[in-house]
């Protein structure tokens, strides 16, 4: 039976949960399984390297530390707006999730951290970035 290998498309489904508390944040089990390819960068690297050897119906668990998922919580991804910047309808509170546009017209995800008289800060560091995470796998497919 084939072994995954750098270059190879597969289809795995996963439960993904945070390592310290278990909590599940993301689930392919109902829902199709993911399909990448290995070697271009669209899957954080740990994921990538536990997927890495696999054969066919194999079930495992792997640990990826943060640095191999999303990395640090970087403080220069906080930022301070005043509550005047933001369209009337929108009442913001911790948690909340609002879009901001870039310069070049692509988006960008951005999390309510704080909420002041005059101000809010955004968090746009990605939600799970600082956190050592966990993934239960099952290879089901190698494609190529």
């Amino acid at each position: 039976m084939s072994q995954v290998k750098e270059k190879d498309t597969v289809k795995v489904h996963y439960t993904g949960k945070l390592a310290s508390t278990g909590q599940v944040f993301d689930s392919s089990l109902e829902r199709e399984p993911i399909e990448f390819t290995l070697g271009e960068g669209t899957i954080i690297p740990g994921f990538e390297t536990g997927v890495l050897n696999m054969k066919e119906a194999e079930k495992k668990t792997i640990e990826i530390p943060k640095e191999e998922a999303y990395g640090e919580v970087r403080k220069e991804l906080f930022q301070q707006v005043g509550k005047d910047q933001l369209p009337e309808e929108i009442k913001p509170e911790v948690g909340m999730g609002l879009v901001s546009q870039n310069p070049d017209g692509t988006e960008r995800q951005l999390r309510v951290a704080e909420v002041n008289d005059d101000h809010i800060v955004v968090d746009a560091n990605h939600p799970l970035a600082g956190h050592d995470l966990t993934f239960e796998l099952e290879l089901v497919e190698i494609k190529s």
